[in-house]
């Protein structure tokens, strides 16, 4: 089935694990200290991994993969919660969002973000 789905460029990834907690299918895991894609049918090709990735090594392709299949989609995984890069507030008191900034990858919270746009 052609549909897109999550491309990891291991030259690029320094097995950090920024991009395994967004993942909400479990489909990234870190093994032998990279990112991998453990089963194409955990991926749903949302790409809400790519805005966490420090060294830009994840991307979306479109490729002949089996179909997305939400019965395989891991149940149990240990969450890191994520925090505001500007004033640290954490996920279950703020709406985080992905940005880049300064070629990093970082969370911002929609309380800080209007700073971040306007200045």
């Amino acid at each position: 089935m052609l549909r897109n789905i999550v491309k990891i460029d291991k030259s690029l990834c320094n097995g950090c694990g920024a991009c395994v907690s967004p993942c909400a299918e479990g489909a990234i895991q870190i093994i032998k200290g990279k990112a991998v894609v453990v089963k194409e049918e955990m991926c749903d090709g949302a790409g809400f991994c790519i805005g966490a990735c420090p060294t830009g090594a994840l991307s979306i392709e479109e490729r002949d993969v089996p179909a997305f299949d939400e019965g395989k989609v891991a149940k149990s995984r240990r969450y890191i919660s994520q925090k505001c890069f500007n004033c640290g507030a954490g996920e279950e008191k703020s709406v985080l969002m992905p940005v880049r900034k300064a070629g990093e990858s970082l969370w911002v919270c929609t309380r800080c973000l209007p700073s971040l746009i306007h200045g």
